[in-house]
């Protein structure tokens, strides 16, 4: 079997003005960026929105995440291309990669095999330069805060209740802590500060939230930086921040269109993280996507306690929209790594381990189903699955009366993903009025900040309660008063357990999630909960994956997944 980047680079791309047409837009639609890949115009979002036609949406998320890989936006790429070969008229729309995690350890996010996003080269190294310009965004109202603060900071902003810190999009621990301003009075105020990860920006939230510039650049201007000695937010419009801001990101807010390996269309517009952010694509290419198309099919970072639940009670707020079905992505590998198999050992058969597994996958159902939706399990299968390993997880399925498919979208493509398309389709196109009142949000937005971070841990996660440490209680009781307690709740916590603890695999149960700390994301208008140990700049690993990326003399990338 080729790898990932050799498949990619053997497929014969359309030129993006066909996919384009197939979408019903036209080259004046089109901002060229080469031949393969192209933004949309907002005249054309904006036309396109006006028209009657609205999708059905489908939400691709996943178990836990274990080194042996679930294959979630594969999986959502190879449903796409499956129902494209139905005849049906689907696109998919995914999140931009970081390159933090492209040089570092996790790889890109362009799927695999033969249900990937092309050019996987281009999406994975600078894209359309989305990432670059929410990077520069963000750090001139950085910038423009340490020049007040230089020039006699009129606004009497104190310097310890500054709550950002600069970004980049890179995997960088010695960024993580920083002292800066020193060496002299030209050289600014010196304080303490550090980086985030772009993907963990506010600013790229706001990008992934708004739905038009006037509501980019109202939540850019929200933005709190920090407060004065009295207590008063200082925000991005007090700096005057916002309209350069917002001219920065101005192309970054326009979707992109490229295609998978078998012509699908797809869309890919920005990149939250799932894990200490919202972990969904664009609001913009959301709605763009389902007037285009009769069936839409987007995915949510790692699994339904991260990307999916954001997705549904804070997406879905803003958006105004619903999924009408949820695709579930597992392996029997992974499955067994929950149930304590030797990760060196997957491809020996374990119905032990396997068995002791799947409670992860049964939260992970059920914590659909909290939300009054229809869980469709997408078992992807490797070449070491054994029949018996596959026939204990449809059983399983089985008896909790949740459907479930085999898929091999990797190996086969669209092909591969028939079984789960059928499934699909049986679900969003019933006429059936859904069970139990239908879709419902986890929480109501008028609970204090405690009790939604309590309802979120418990009823999602599993979890006995929420321990607050003292510095998360202060935050709760400053937010509340300053108005932001109606706001949704964004969790940062470790995407490798259900629970806030990496160690704790399964399905765990009796523990306590602990908040460490708050803040207040006004401008992307939610509040985060840092839970258990959390950090929002990863650190690379001994030997990153950047050590076997190369360029060959002809141009031509290699060792890239």
């Amino acid at each position: 079997m080729p790898t990932d980047l050799e498949i990619a680079q053997q497929t014969k791309l359309r030129p993006i003005t066909e996919i384009a047409a197939g979408l019903g837009l036209c080259v004046d639609d089109l901002e060229l960026y080469g031949a393969y890949k192209a933004k949309i115009t907002f005249d054309a979002v904006r036309r396109v929105g006006e028209q009657g036609r609205h999708g059905r949406m489908v939400l691709v998320t996943a178990i836990t995440p274990t080194p042996a890989g679930e294959g979630k936006t594969t999986l959502a790429i190879g449903l796409s291309q499956a129902l494209n070969r139905m005849g049906k008229k689907s696109l998919v729309a995914i999140r931009e990669p970081s390159l933090g995690p492209v040089f570092g350890t996790k790889g890109g996010a362009t799927g695999g095999g033969y249900a990937q996003v092309l050019p996987m080269e281009d999406i994975n190294l600078h894209f359309t330069g989305d990432f670059h310009a929410v990077t520069t965004a963000h750090n001139l109202l950085l910038a423009m805060l340490d020049s007040h603060l230089h020039h006699g900071n009129r606004l009497g902003i104190d310097v310890r209740s500054i709550s950002m810190n600069r970004a980049i999009d890179m995997n960088d621990r010695a960024l993580r802590h920083a002292v800066i301003g020193i060496g002299g009075r030209t050289n600014g105020v010196p304080r303490e500060g550090g980086f985030e990860i772009t993907a963990a920006s506010e600013v790229m939230s706001i990008l992934a939230l708004s739905n038009g510039i006037a509501d980019l650049k109202e939540r850019l201007a929200r933005i709190v930086v920090g407060s004065t000695s009295s207590g008063r937010p200082v925000t991005a419009a007090d700096l005057k921040a916002a309209g350069a801001m917002a001219a920065t990101l101005r192309d970054a807010l326009k979707p992109n269109l490229v295609q998978t390996v078998e012509g699908t269309p797809a869309l890919v517009h920005a990149g939250p993280f799932g894990n200490v952010s919202i972990g969904c694509n664009s609001i913009i290419a959301t709605h763009l996507g389902l007037h285009l198309v009769d069936y839409f099919i987007t995915e949510a970072g790692f699994g339904s306690d991260l990307g999916a639940e954001k997705f549904l009670n804070i997406k879905c707020r803003v958006a105004g929209i619903v999924p009408q079905a949820v695709v579930i992505a597992a392996t029997i590998r992974a499955l067994k790594c929950q149930g304590g198999a030797d990760p060196r050992k997957l491809a020996v058969k374990d119905l032990d381990a396997l068995h002791n597994g799947l409670p992860n996958l049964y939260k992970h159902v059920e914590n659909i189903q909290l939300h009054g939706l229809t869980p469709i399990v997408g078992l992807n299968r490797f070449a070491t699955d054994h029949d018996d390993e596959i026939a204990c997880v449809r059983e399983a399925m089985a008896e909790k009366c949740v459907r479930m498919a085999l898929t091999e979208v990797w190996a086969n493509g669209g092909a591969g993903g028939m079984e789960l398309a059928r499934h699909v389709l049986e679900v969003v196109d019933c006429d059936d009025p859904p069970a139990e009142g239908g879709f419902r949000f986890l929480y109501d937005l008028d609970a204090s900040i405690a009790e939604k971070i309590e309802r979120i841990a418990t009823a999602m996660y599993g979890a006995e309660g929420v321990q607050f440490a003292p510095a998360a209680r202060e935050k709760i009781k400053q937010f509340e008063a300053q108005g932001y307690g109606r706001m949704p709740i964004c969790m940062a916590k470790t995407q490798n357990s259900l629970s806030d603890q990496v160690a704790l695999k399964g399905r765990p149960e009796g523990y306590r999630v602990t908040v460490n700390d708050m803040r207040a994301a006004v401008g992307a208008g939610f509040i985060i909960a840092y839970a258990g140990n959390i950090m929002t700049m990863p650190g690379l690993i001994a030997e990153p994956a950047a050590e076997k990326i190369d360029l060959t003399d002809d141009g031509r990338i290699t060792g890239l997944f």
